[in-house]
């Protein structure tokens, strides 16, 4: 079965060499760019499954570097490596591009898990930085401003922003696929939901799942 492949971009040189030697094991590493120019060049000729991100390189504003590089690579999971824990910037690139936010001084073994769970289509967050994420979006749900799901959507709501595709909703639901479909559809054009991560910001808002903490 052949690894994942991974793609880094880092410009510090310490910090790469420790995460390829780390990484390589479970990982095969297709390539290493020092900045965002380099990035947006390299990554649509290698085609990774996951882009290891730092915000902080040269050329290019981080944020910018990851939409576009989602524009170009939209099955790519791109998971941000940062040192920054600033949750709005968190929550501002995990709703618009990014499947993971990792601080660096994080344990080595978080990155390999968020790894794995970036490739089955889950959302994946630091702990330090989730712990903020999750008291500002109770701060804003008060009561007035919660969505009125039925039963059956807080359900499928659940499973969804667990990571579940739709056909394991159905099966665990014991519904079919295509009510699986209707009820992700429909919350997610009331709501202007337009991602999995917006799927699973919602389920927290909606007090359905929490956090990683």
């Amino acid at each position: 079965m052949a690894k994942p492949r991974l793609l880094l971009a880092d410009d510090h040189t310490l910090i790469v060499e420790a995460f390829t030697k780390l990484l390589e094991t479970e990982f095969e590493i297709v390539g290493i760019v020092a900045d965002g120019s380099q990035l947006l060049k390299t990554a649509p000729e290698l085609k990774p499954d996951v882009v290891i991100l730092d915000l902080n390189m040269l050329k290019l504003n981080g944020m910018d570097v990851g939409k576009q590089l989602k524009r170009m690579l939209p099955l790519t999971k791109i998971i941000v490596l940062t040192m920054s824990d600033d949750f709005e910037f968190a929550a501002q690139a995990l709703r618009q591009w990014a499947s993971a936010y990792l601080l660096k001084k994080s344990a080595a073994s978080e990155l390999i898990r968020a790894i794995h769970e970036v490739l089955k289509g889950k959302t994946y967050v630091t702990s330090r930085v989730a712990r903020r994420l999750l008291e500002e979006f109770v701060r804003e749900s008060r009561p007035e401003h919660e969505a009125h799901l039925t039963k059956r959507q807080k359900e499928v709501l659940q499973l969804l922003a667990e990571g579940h595709t739709m056909r394991q909703v159905a099966v665990l639901l014991d519904i079919s696929t295509r009510t699986v479909a209707f009820h992700k559809y429909q919350m997610m054009q009331q709501h202007g939901l337009k991602s999995q991560s917006d799927i699973v910001m919602f389920a927290i808002k909606q007090r359905v799942v929490a956090l990683p903490v």
